[in-house]
């Protein structure tokens, strides 16, 4: 039976373990929002398919899934997934889902963030998000896991933690007017110290160019382990994505982690860019909060890729570009399979393989 906490994970000895630390499961949702995903939802849920596939040999895979989709889901999924009736708004699991955390003791819980759609009255990207908001306390319960429910609106892909008291995150996104307008930097990261137990928080000023959910820092930015990160680089003037890495690579420099270590920082190269084309704006249907027009710029990024156990999972976006962001990862990651899959269906929808899946860690 789980309970809903009234303390926080710092004051009962609990933290966020880094992405890299050992992990007994990941969890994933079912796409199927038609002004999200085109065709129906049809090639995304390929996709989808696909990066399950390339977790489930080395970690479990669960997916939640409407009620109404159940059979669908199964008969596309690998057969070792597990199924759980949970249904969504969308299916940006990272952003959703918990955030697990563990203590010294083998003990597991989750951190049940609130959600707004990425803005909520401001700039949110849809109107309702009460199943999404729901997300967490449903899977916990259902896993009987106990919840602590957070004062903070928060996406589990605006924040990395290297499990030994460091979280990076973006200003773009996390002192943004949608999220929690009377909340002030000071009172964001005592927030964070409390609910994931970090020490320092490092602020990068922006994510990557057009990033609708505000500059996540999962989609510019990864953790490899402590000390070390992986961070896009773009080497053209003329592309807006030029000034914002040097932007990120400055804050990264300048200061050290919560160990005091000077981060070491991997140059991950972006793809494209990429451009949504005439085809695939035409499958997607439009709603207030989400239109997609072609020739709009695609918020591509190798950065947003999964570390689960010994496997990276990582998207396949440029045949220009996919070698050499094998390359960056395989040389940040030599004990690691190193596994592309392809997902500008997945960037389609606005975000990429780290975005659709959370881990929960091997308590």
């Amino acid at each position: 039976m789980n309970k809903l906490l009234d303390s926080t994970p710092r004051a009962d000895g609990f933290r966020m373990p880094g992405e890299h630390e050992p992990q007994q499961a990941v969890v994933m949702a079912w796409p199927h929002r038609p002004d999200t995903w085109r065709d129906s939802a049809g090639p995304a849920r390929e996709a989808f398919a696909q990066v399950a596939a390339a977790i489930v040999p080395v970690t479990p895979v669960i997916v939640c899934v409407a009620a109404d989709q159940l059979e669908q889901a199964r008969s596309a999924l690998p057969p070792q997934v597990k199924i759980l009736e949970i249904p969504s708004d969308d299916c940006w699991m990272r952003d959703i889902g918990p955030s697990y955390v563990v203590n010294g003791r083998g003990e597991l819980r989750g951190v049940d963030w609130e959600f707004n759609a990425w803005g909520g009255a401001v700039n949110g990207l849809y109107s309702d998000w009460s199943q999404d908001d729901a997300v967490a306390s449903r899977l916990l319960t259902l896993r009987g896991e106990d919840r602590y429910r957070a004062p903070l609106v928060l996406e589990g892909g605006s924040v990395h933690v290297d499990g030994e008291g460091t979280c990076i995150t973006t200003a773009e996104c996390l002192l943004h007017p949608g999220r929690n307008p009377t909340l002030d930097k000071r009172d964001i990261e005592a927030l964070l110290g409390d609910y994931l137990n970090v020490d320092k928080v490092i602020w990068l000023p922006r994510g990557v160019y057009n990033d609708e959910t505000d500059g996540h820092i999962d989609n510019i930015l990864h953790i490899a382990r402590p000390g070390e990160v992986l961070l896009t680089w773009c080497d053209d003037p003329d592309d807006p994505v030029y000034a914002i890495c040097r932007e990120g690579l400055t804050a990264l420099e300048a200061g050290v982690d919560a160990r005091g270590r000077a981060l070491t920082v991997h140059r991950l190269p972006m793809p494209g860019p990429l451009y949504i084309t005439e085809a695939e704006a035409a499958g997607i249907r439009p709603s207030d909060g989400m239109k997609r027009s072609a020739g709009e710029r695609l918020a591509g990024s190798y950065a947003n890729f999964l570390i689960s156990n010994n496997r990276i999972v990582f998207p396949l976006l440029d045949p220009a570009q996919d070698a050499r962001a094998r390359d960056v990862l395989a040389a940040a990651f030599p004990a690691h399979d190193i596994v592309g899959v392809p997902a500008r269906e997945i960037l389609l929808g606005g975000g990429n393989i780290h975005c659709i899946t959370q881990q929960i860690p091997a308590a």
